[in-house]
């Protein structure tokens, strides 16, 4: 290859985002219908016990605790002739397009043919999901490299990403009528198709076009460590500890935020319509995507420590709102305020942790994006269990063990209010407390890129001589 091929190869450009973000576009698809569905299909559709979907969370978290830092470390070593992240990402992603459609399809005889049914599918899910997931999250840092690149890449990113979660929200709302009605089960595969096709599509179109590995880290899987090795070494790190906290807060409200949006709107704002409520979670993301280029402006003055303390701040504020909506039109503006802090928690993540991985680089001299993201992926996925612990005490406690749409109370509705505001509040505090911790600020991050540049052209320079 040669030396001008490579350089344009480095080069920031939109249109280098714009491929890339096709991969967000797939992941956030169908991630999202997922998170979304997922919980009020089992429990108001088919009739799952609530406690039983709490279980096979729980179990499927423990799964994760090997599923995520393995296929990460197991990413890191990986040396093929197609790179280190691209096999896993090609054998991700059309397997899980097909599980997608067989979320919607369990068998209903009894309790427990039911929960095995949804626990084995969310772990087959889960495996090829973090596959694909993980790898092409994982070239976010290596793709571009200092905090101006990585701010404009992720503008591009989550405006992208935007337009995915209305489509994850939005499209099933074209098969579903009502979200929790029995009759409407069968439904709910054709979203599958309709949503398996359109990643299938969208992944192909960032796998020809956007999927690019720099020739630089070619040869560090010769040097990655062992799964033990790169958990240790991972966990060491003081930043990375402190991040993986806050980031931690963010993916319960994530979590708690789709997954209860039905039945809030439902039973809070007596919205029983499926459009109108997959439209109230979308106008928060349609509203995040005018609030992006705001959250860039601050990322750049201020660094992505302090942004990140500002995200945490002021999404426990926009979120407050949903306390005491009670009607269509309070909803709807509570959900406009949520997409304030949406969008800067869109915009954080990925620029904050690319930090972590540079430091790590230049501490140990190979890029271990799959070790951190894996061991990132376990931590955040961890949120499921207490989102869900979560939702069962509440419901436990307000007679919802077991659906049912008559037997709604005060108690209920104020219920449903808490898990979307009380409990991601008390979350996001824990976050902030502990990213006044992170120890790289906005000198040391400029630092820090600046030092990898190097290296990079150090490793860059000997592949090159070899």
């Amino acid at each position: 290859m040669s030396r001008k091929k490579l350089n344009n190869e480095e080069r920031y450009s939109t249109k280098k985002a714009l491929l890339y973000s096709f991969a967000g576009l797939t992941d956030v698809i169908n991630f999202q219908f997922f998170s979304f569905l997922i919980f009020t299909f089992y429990w108001a559709v088919v009739g799952l016990n609530v406690n039983l979907i709490t279980i096979g969370y729980i179990i499927w978290s423990i799964w994760n605790a090997v599923n995520d830092p393995l296929l990460g470390a197991l990413s890191d070593r990986t040396k093929s002739k197609w790179g280190r992240r691209k096999p896993y990402i090609i054998a991700g992603i059309y397997p899980l397009c097909i599980i997608t459609i067989f979320l919607w399809t369990p068998i209903r005889t009894d309790q427990i043919s039911l929960f095995l049914y949804f626990l084995i599918i969310i772990i087959i899910w889960e495996f090829f999901y973090t596959m694909w997931s993980l790898n092409q999250t994982a070239l976010f840092p290596e793709m571009f490299k200092n905090l101006d690149e990585r701010a404009k890449a992720n503008t591009v990113i989550q405006i992208f990403q935007v337009i995915s979660l209305l489509i994850a929200f939005i499209l099933p709302s074209a098969f579903i009528p009502k979200y929790d009605d029995p009759q409407y089960a069968t439904e709910y595969i054709y979203a599958g198709i309709a949503i398996a096709i359109i990643c299938a599509v969208t992944a192909t179109i960032f796998i020809k076009f956007g999927l690019k590995e720099r020739i630089e880290f070619s040869r560090d899987p010769e040097t990655a460590p062992s799964l033990f090795k790169s958990l240790k070494y991972s966990l060491k790190s003081k930043a990375f500890l402190t991040y993986i906290v806050a980031n931690f807060a963010l993916w319960y409200v994530f979590g708690m935020l789709p997954t209860l949006t039905p039945l809030y709107g439902d039973f809070v704002l007596g919205i029983e319509d499926s459009f109108i409520l997959s439209l109230l979670l979308a106008v928060a993301f349609i509203s995040a995507a005018f609030f992006i280029l705001m959250w860039r402006v601050v990322l750049l003055k201020f660094g992505a420590k302090i942004t990140f303390i500002l995200v945490l701040i002021v999404f426990i504020i926009t979120l407050s709102p949903l306390m005491f909506a009670s009607d269509l039109t309070s909803g709807f503006i509570a959900f406009f305020f949520v997409g304030v802090g949406l969008a800067g928690a869109l915009m954080i993540r990925d620029v904050t942790i690319s930090a972590i991985i540079d430091e790590d680089e230049l501490k140990t001299g190979t890029r271990r994006e799959g070790g951190f993201y894996g061991i990132n992926a376990l931590i955040v996925k961890s949120g499921n269990i207490f989102v869900f612990l979560s939702i069962s005490l509440v419901f436990n406690s307000v007679g919802w063990a077991v659906f049912d749409p008559v037997g709604t109370t005060e108690q209920t509705i104020f219920g449903l209010k808490s898990l979307m505001f009380i409990f991601p509040a008390v979350v996001l505090l824990i976050g902030l407390i502990s990213m006044l911790f992170f120890p790289i600020n906005k000198e040391r991050y400029q630092g820090l890129t600046e030092k990898a540049r190097e290296l990079h052209a150090e490793k860059k320079s000997k592949i090159q001589t070899n």
